[in-house]
Formats: structure tokens, C-alpha cells, sequence
């Protein structure tokens, strides 16, 4: 009798919207499950006459949660051929291999002409806003996790949506991105067939990886004076070197469920939460006596505004550097808290925000650009 054994190593991961069909290389780690809920009866009651008491309990299932799903891409920006199979657009226009992702996180994820709703992508880079983002339910996707080598098995994760993306900025790694959702069901579909994807271009690339190492942090303030006292205590800007940091972005999505007796319900749908963008950098204590914008000079002036309850920043992370690969984040807004002091063998300022939008309604907390090369 043969037997079979599935390693994670050769899983590959596609994602499935209308008719196309996106080709995911990710790291090792991913995972995909589906609990159940589970309900439960206990007997309590006091003895009889022979002082039994009856302590029996029964269990049913109630229905299944959510399927949860979590994996790592790298973070890869490129120039379209416009040619070939598996093209993700006419020539020259700007791409990334995990954007498919990014439009379920933002959006409807509609998928036309090459682009999403809400991106911008042509011969300068590719941008993504959140303007489609204030939205109660968001776009939805089939998810494929392709397990084995010889025999392989096909898990078809359906209706999943992207609820949380976390981009680290680790010094000597590369850029890379943690993502998390949810999903109406786990089935095997390997009955089916594999899928075949119709955009897979650059995903064998080596030129399209960027380093940490690169990353730069520019703050400035929306208001150098932000107390109004006609006294700048704030800086046009600040550059800091980081050593470290962060940046999540959640959709705080939770299911519906029906809770009809006498069948396992299965959920039906999902809606948004209050859509949340926070991180957090790190860099060394740094005083530069030919300077006033380095971090001695960003925790001095942070503390001079003790009578101002809020404050808005403009935070522009170049992850990579400004030469192509390379990604920017830009929060307009950003409220900073103070930084503290991380002792360690060389001291360092540890500095937390939230990414707001210019106004509480609107959805301009954050803005992302690829830039491939």
C-alpha cells in the first residue's frame, strides 16, 4: 500500500477573482484552518435518597467559524512586459506580484483593464489609495492552497477576504509583508483540478526584491507651530535612520453566523470593523551639533508641545531607499506619541502613531507606491 506525505515547501498559493487567476509565492509559515463551535449541556442537579447526582454532559455542533488563513510575501514591485504569458499589463506600466492582495484589502477588488479599482498604475509607479475602502463589506476572492508534489491536493479557501497587512522594516532582511484574513469555508477541491493562473508575471524574478536596509523616515509637521503661540517649536522636518519598525494595517472584520438548531451553520458573510492603521520605528539617540532634525532634536521639541492634546504629521517611509525597487508609505496625517528611551549597548528612541484621515469620515490615512525598476 503506497502512502503519501504533503510538505508544506511545495504548497503553492493562488487567488481567484472572476475569471483571473493570480499566482502567489510565499514564504514558509502560511496556515489555513477551520475551527468549529461548539456548544455544550451539563447535568447539575443535588443527590437522591442514595446520594447519586447525575454529572453527564453532552456536546453539539453548533457551526463552523470562520476559516482563518496567514501567510508572508515579499514585497515586489516591477515594470510590466506587456508581452508573454502570464503579463500583468501593456509594457512599461508599473506592477506588483501581491497586489491582487492589496485590492482586497482597500476595496471591491474589481479587477479591469489590467488594474484595480483605486490603484493607479502606469509608467511612473503604481499607487494604491484607500478612497474605496469606507466600505461594509469588501471584496471578496476564492483562495487556492496547491499541497504536495506527486498527487497533490487542492484546498479551496472560499469567499476570503484580507483583514490585516503588517510590513516590518528588519534591518538586514527584505522587504517583506505579513498577511492575515478570513474565509467562508475550507473544502477539498482537488477533484476539480488545479487551478491555472493567468498573471503570474516577474514571480521567478531576483530583481525585484527590496532590502530593509534602505528604508528612510521623513516626518513633517502639518503645523510647525502647533499651539499657536507665533513660535515654531517644531521642525520644517526630521530625517531619522531607523534600526527598526512597523506599520499595520487592519480591517477589523468579523462574521455572521446563523444559529439555526439542528445543522452545522456555516458563516454567510462578513462586515468591516473600524478600519485601523498604527506602527511604531526605532532609531538611535542621535545629536548632530551642525543639525536641529535628527532624533535628540524630534524628542526635545515632542516634549516642548505638553499643551497641545493632538498633533498631525506627515510620515514618508521609503522602504528601500529612493532607488528603484522600492516602496513608499505616506501617512499625511499621523498622530506621533512621545518617543521613549530604549537603553540598550547603544541608546535608541522608540516612537509609536496612528495613520488618521485628514478629516474623521474620509479615507486619506495612507497612501502606498511601487516603484519597479
Amino acid at each position: 500500500m503506497a502512502q503519501q506525505l504533503y510538505f508544506s515547501r511545495d504548497t503553492k498559493v493562488y487567488i481567484e477573482i472572476g475569471s483571473d487567476v493570480w499566482e502567489l509565492p510565499v514564504l514558509d509559515g502560511f496556515s489555513f484552518s477551520q475551527a468549529t463551535n461548539v456548544s455544550e449541556i451539563t447535568l447539575s442537579e443535588m443527590e437522591d435518597s442514595n446520594r447519586n447526582s447525575k454529572r453527564g454532559r453532552r456536546a453539539f455542533n453548533d457551526s463552523l467559524a470562520p476559516a482563518e488563513w496567514n501567510f508572508t510575501t515579499y514585497v515586489r514591485p516591477f515594470i510590466s512586459a506587456g508581452t508573454g504569458a502570464g503579463a500583468a499589463d501593456t509594457a512599461l506600466n508599473h506592477h506588483a506580484v501581491e497586489e491582487v492582495l492589496w485590492a482586497l484589502m482597500v476595496g471591491d477588488a474589481a479587477y479591469a483593464s489590467s488594474s484595480f479599482t483605486g490603484f493607479t498604475s502606469d509608467t511612473t509607479d503604481l499607487n494604491i489609495s484607500f478612497a474605496n475602502s469606507n466600505k461594509s463589506v469588501l471584496g471578496t476572492a476564492n483562495m487556492y492552497f496547491v499541497v504536495g508534489n506527486d498527487n497533490k491536493k487542492v484546498y479551496k479557501l472560499t469567499g476570503a477576504v484580507v483583514n490585516e497587512a503588517t510590513l516590518n522594516f528588519e534591518i538586514d532582511g527584505i522587504a517583506s509583508i505579513e498577511w492575515s484574513g478570513f474565509a467562508a469555508e475550507v473544502v477539498d477541491d482537488t477533484a476539480t483540478g488545479l487551478p491555472t493562473a493567468t498573471i503570474y508575471e516577474k514571480i521567478t524574478a531576483t530583481d525585484n526584491f527590496i532590502r530593509n536596509r534602505l528604508t528612510q523616515l521623513t516626518i513633517a509637521p502639518t503645523d510647525q507651530d502647533p499651539d499657536g503661540d507665533s513660535v515654531d517649536e517644531l521642525e520644517a522636518s526630521y530625517d531619522l535612520t531607523l534600526t527598526g519598525g512597523s506599520v499595520t494595517i487592519s480591517n477589523n472584520i468579523t462574521y455572521i453566523i446563523p444559529e439555526e438548531l439542528g445543522i452545522v451553520n456555516i458563516p454567510i458573510g462578513h462586515v468591516t470593523g473600524g478600519r485601523n492603521i498604527s506602527g511604531n520605528f526605532t532609531c538611535y539617540l542621535l545629536r548632530d551639533t551642525a543639525a536641529t532634525d535628527k532624533s535628540t532634536d524630534f524628542f526635545q521639541d515632542m516634549k516642548s508641545i505638553t499643551n497641545v492634546v493632538t498633533n498631525s504629521f506627515d510620515l514618508t517611509f521609503k522602504v528601500g531607499g529612493t532607488t528603484a525597487p522600492f516602496l513608499t508609505l505616506q501617512t499625511p496625517t499621523a498622530h506621533i506619541d512621545i518617543p521613549t528611551h530604549s537603553i540598550e549597548d547603544v541608546i535608541a528612541l522608540e516612537t509609536t502613531f496612528n495613520a488618521l484621515p485628514s478629516s474623521i469620515e474620509l479615507t486619506d490615512e495612507l497612501e502606498i507606491t511601487y516603484k519597479g525598476a
